[in-house]
């Protein structure tokens, strides 16, 4: 099965996408870290400060599952919904380095403003801190990066914390994403923001995703 086919980059993704959340919602999503640990995934050893920044909230309960066959979006993994979120597959995916955005999972039902977002790409010899040193290089105006490694039901993976920095937002925001490889090629799961303070009330969804992730076996 292929995954996050139909690709056409845009250099200007990730901006654009920013845009469109202020059309619609006028507010943001972002964090700032304290030095918390946040919980570790399944069988997980984080490597750095990549995944120190904490939540500001309890952990998210689970809501169902997402990337099964049957799911929004069927993916080469499977993790678990915060409880409300809601995903829909996106139809004309975007290109940001060697991934595609191919859904999103939106926060709003759940009384925050912004989105869970899964990209994929194709099979290859690229490694998961590869894919997001990629990812990142192609999202541009990204620094202060923490990389850090974990696996979870038998998947490697990186993740990153890192500051971005837009004109379209008030200042530098904190993002995360994480990066699996599968044999049906890697996944990113990516957490930004418009400020810092939705992205810290989020941040448990993107925690309840890395340590629920597993692979679908393709």
């Amino acid at each position: 099965m292929r995954f996050g086919a139909g690709r056409a980059w845009h250099g200007g993704v990730h901006p654009a996408l920013l845009v469109a959340v202020l059309a619609g919602c006028g507010a943001g999503d972002g964090e700032e870290r304290d030095g918390a640990k946040v919980p570790a995934a399944k069988g997980t050893a984080t490597s750095s400060a990549a995944a120190s920044a904490p939540a500001s909230g309890p952990a998210a309960v689970s809501g169902g599952t997402l990337g099964g066959a049957g799911s929004a979006c069927e993916l080469p993994v499977t993790f678990e919904l915060a409880g409300k979120w809601t995903a829909e597959a996106v139809e004309v995916p975007l290109e940001q380095g060697p991934v595609a955005l191919v859904c999103e999972v939106d926060a709003k039902p759940a009384g925050s403003i912004g989105f869970l977002r899964v990209w994929t790409g194709e099979p290859g010899e690229a490694g998961a801190r590869e894919v997001l040193e990629g990812f990142l290089a192609a999202q541009g105006d990204a620094g202060e990066e923490e990389y850090g490694a974990f696996t979870a039901d038998g998947l490697s993976g990186a993740e990153v914390a890192y500051r971005y920095t837009s004109e379209f937002l008030d200042g530098p925001n904190t993002e995360h994403a994480l990066a699996v490889t599968t044999p049906d090629g890697p996944v990113v799961v990516h957490l930004g923001g418009l400020d810092d303070a939705e992205h810290r009330d989020m941040l448990p969804a993107y925690e309840l995703a890395r340590r629920t992730l597993r692979g679908t076996g393709g």
